[in-house]
């Protein structure tokens, strides 16, 4: 009779544990320089132990990247559910992309991304995890369209073109977000800029793609 309460509880101490583990990361890797904090010190200020943090994380890289890793992984939800309507591939993923920002509901997630990003920018081991798990996203993306709607067949680099410019036009979009908050804060604007505007510029970015992938997707699609 308390199996699920009690398991309920340990799930709401794990989201809280694990969202302490990433506050406190990105501040004090903001504060210090992310090769000025070790993982001890890291630890101890949240006062868990490593292996606490190992069940939840992989290293330094993957705490601070974890805004950004956890709207790519409200994509790969939401890509999993989407309805086609005969839409470019782009467009699919531009919808299930937005979706998950509307999922980043939390009032702070637009701040943690911004300090991810910035620290992404002076920190080479970041970029180099980052490339990473967005290889890891976009071959779990491509299983999915090929799953979901045939799309995919061997030498059929479209689908995987679609993807990589879903990809580009989210990073410019983040990279001009970024750097409106960065003149924000010159001129003495401390909010941050929000998810929503995040989104708008993410609508701006797919808008200018070129329109030469016709590929679309549709239920059970030939892939043509």
């Amino acid at each position: 009779m308390t199996a699920a309460p009690d398991s309920s509880l340990r799930e709401r101490k794990k989201r809280r544990t694990r969202q302490a583990l990433i506050d406190t990361a990105l501040e004090l890797f903001t504060r210090r320089g992310f090769g000025g904090v070790t993982l001890d010190e890291l630890c101890e200020e949240v006062e868990v132990s490593k292996r606490t943090f190992f069940r939840t994380f992989t290293s330094k890289e993957d705490v601070a990247m974890a805004p950004d890793q956890d709207l790519w992984r409200a994509f790969l939800e939401e890509l999993e559910t989407a309805e086609p309507d005969g839409l470019p591939v782009v467009e699919l993923g531009r919808d299930a992309l937005l979706a998950a920002l509307a999922r980043m509901d939390d009032e702070g997630w637009a701040r943690r991304m911004l300090l991810s990003r910035r620290l992404a920018e002076r920190t080479p081991s970041m970029g180099a995890h980052g490339l990473q798990f967005c290889e890891s996203t976009t071959q779990e993306a491509l299983a999915i369209l090929h799953r979901r709607f045939g799309l995919g067949a061997p030498g059929d680099l479209r689908p995987r073109l679609a993807v990589d410019m879903l990809v580009a036009a989210f990073h410019g979009a983040l990279t001009a977000w970024v750097a409106q908050a960065d003149e924000a804060r010159e001129a003495g604007h401390s909010e941050p800029p929000t998810a929503e505007e995040l989104a708008a510029r993410l609508r701006e970015a797919v808008a200018a793609l070129p329109e030469s992938l016709a590929l679309t997707a549709g239920p059970g699609g030939d892939g043509g």
